[in-house]
């Protein structure tokens, strides 16, 4: 575990280490699942989190380094879309078609402003409809 990670769990509770160890070792697809669990089992929304986030913290002044790709739709080429969900994000078939069903579903978060117009561009010509935030 590096320096960084250690010091991000020593600032968690005690009483949630265990869970946030476990949640730091899934996959894409299983905290996407889990996201769905949690929003059907307590009737609430991840995405009415990630919207009230900004809005709380004010805008910024400085150009956004970093960008959520987001898949909004994925238009009347799904299988195209399939494809090049795969190859960007270096998932497996089945994993590609589920995160591309599930949309509006984000495809990667964290990513340079030049790499996630990239791809954005990629899923666009396959069809698709890309949101970035």
């Amino acid at each position: 575990m590096s320096d960084e990670t250690q010091a991000t769990l020593s600032e968690v509770p005690a009483k949630f280490k265990d869970i946030v160890e476990k949640i730091e070792t899934m996959s894409v697809m299983e905290l996407h699942e889990l996201v769905k669990v949690f929003e059907e089992k307590f009737g609430v929304s991840a995405a009415a989190v990630a919207v009230a986030g900004p809005a709380i913290a004010g805008e910024a002044a400085e150009e956004k380094s970093t960008f959520t790709v987001k898949l909004t739709d994925f238009g009347a080429q799904k299988i195209a879309v399939i494809k090049v969900v795969k190859e960007a994000l270096a998932l497996g078939l089945k994993e590609a078609k589920d995160l591309v069903d599930a949309a509006p579903s984000v495809l990667k978060e964290g990513v340079k402003k030049e790499d996630a117009e990239a791809l954005k561009k990629k899923i666009e010509e396959a069809g698709g409809k890309v949101e970035l935030a």
